[in-house]
């Protein structure tokens, strides 16, 4: 099967790549950006052991060609084991994508990898993926000494002759990164070359601009009738893309019918609503007795990955425990979702369409 490359940069839209050579940074800026802005990594080096097990010899034969010992790891004509780099990220790319399509539907996922110009130009657009280099001279020593390839060091200090092997894979990471170097920095993508005197917050601070993920900041706030934000919140409605809830949603911000302390909680950034909550007494089940719902959760689609869902939950709960109760409900779809904002499944519910959901329970503890 092929799919075509708009079809895949669609479906790729929420993963931000950062690739380049060797020793670029591209771990680091990665895990630095995924801890400050709360996102997922994706490392393609660690998901190959995986890839690996669910390959076919016939069909991957780099990824499964077998090596005695460092000796004969290392013991391949530069040309050799140039060719074996390529062809097996290339084989591992089909494994990655299928990876990244499946983590990326909900959330912004930052994917570590070995991106090449011409792979770029097929799966992403330009504010999508940053190149990390750096002069592939002489990387080996920078590579072994890193805390997390230490298992690497061991092996090429395994070999028989150790200066010969780190020549071999000297030579071989400087011809295959030359190129894609030059490609890089004439290509019209963005690029950082790492020199002795780069700065980690720097790059970090830089990535994060390119990427758009310096955002404002958020606010949760509690609507009221016939305020500003309740229009605000309306037009938001309006445009927003969850067809099946708008209209009902929209009437209910224009009648406002609302009681004691049912509520609408609209998220705010640089004056723009960009998500909502509600709690409520009912919602669209015949359980009168189960109350308050949270329910009308929706963040639009340029915020998500950022955990405003949660956000908006939490607050919700908290101004439920606030009134005195100590539970809420949240009827899904969804297996997997809510259970990690800490509520549980209690049993299947029928709403007033006759369609089966999941409702689901959270104790609001102290």
């Amino acid at each position: 099967m092929f799919l075509q490359d708009n079809v895949l940069k669609e479906y790729l839209k929420n993963v931000y790549f950062i690739t380049g050579t060797p020793c670029g940074g591209k771990t680091t800026v990665s895990r630095a950006l995924a801890k400050q802005y709360g996102l997922t990594v994706y490392d393609i080096d660690e998901a190959f052991g995986r890839h690996q097990q669910c390959s076919d010899p016939a069909l991957q034969p780099n990824m499964n060609k077998r090596f005695a010992d460092a000796d004969a790891f290392f013991g391949r004509t530069v040309e050799e084991y140039t060719q074996w780099l390529i062809d097996n990220t290339r084989e591992q790319l089909d494994f990655v994508l299928l990876d990244l399509i499946r983590l990326s539907q909900d959330r912004i996922v930052l994917c570590d990898c070995h991106l090449t110009v011409e792979e770029a130009e097929r799966l992403t657009d330009p504010s999508r993926i940053l190149f990390l280099i750096k002069d592939p001279s002489h990387l080996i020593d920078d590579y072994c000494n890193r805390p997390d390839h230490q298992g690497f060091s061991r092996f090429i200090h395994s070999a028989t002759d150790v200066e010969k092997a780190k020549a071999t894979c000297n030579e071989t990471l400087k011809r295959l990164n030359e190129e894609r170097i030059a490609a890089i920095k004439a290509s019209n993508y963005r690029w950082m070359e790492r020199t002795a005197h780069s700065r980690v917050e720097d790059t970090v601070a830089a990535a994060a601009r390119h990427f758009g993920l310096e955002k404002p900041a958020v606010t949760i706030q509690k609507v009221e009738r016939d305020t500003p934000l309740a229009a605000a919140l309306t037009e938001f409605v309006a445009n927003f893309s969850w067809e099946e809830v708008k209209e009902h949603t929209l009437q209910s911000l224009r009648e406002w019918p609302f009681t004691d302390w049912e509520t609408m909680f609209a998220a705010v950034a640089d004056g723009q609503v960009i998500g909502m909550v509600s709690l409520f007494k009912t919602d669209y089940y015949p359980l009168p007795e189960i109350f308050p719902w949270v329910s009308s959760l929706f963040v639009t689609e340029e915020w998500r990955g950022r955990r405003l869902s949660q956000m908006l939950v939490d607050h919700a709960n908290a101004y439920a425990k606030g009134l005195g109760f100590d539970r809420t409900y949240i009827p899904s779809e969804h297996v997997g979702l809510y259970e990690k904002y800490g509520y549980r499944y209690v049993k299947d519910i029928v709403n007033y369409g006759g369609g089966t959901d999941r409702l689901y329970v959270k104790e609001l503890k102290d």
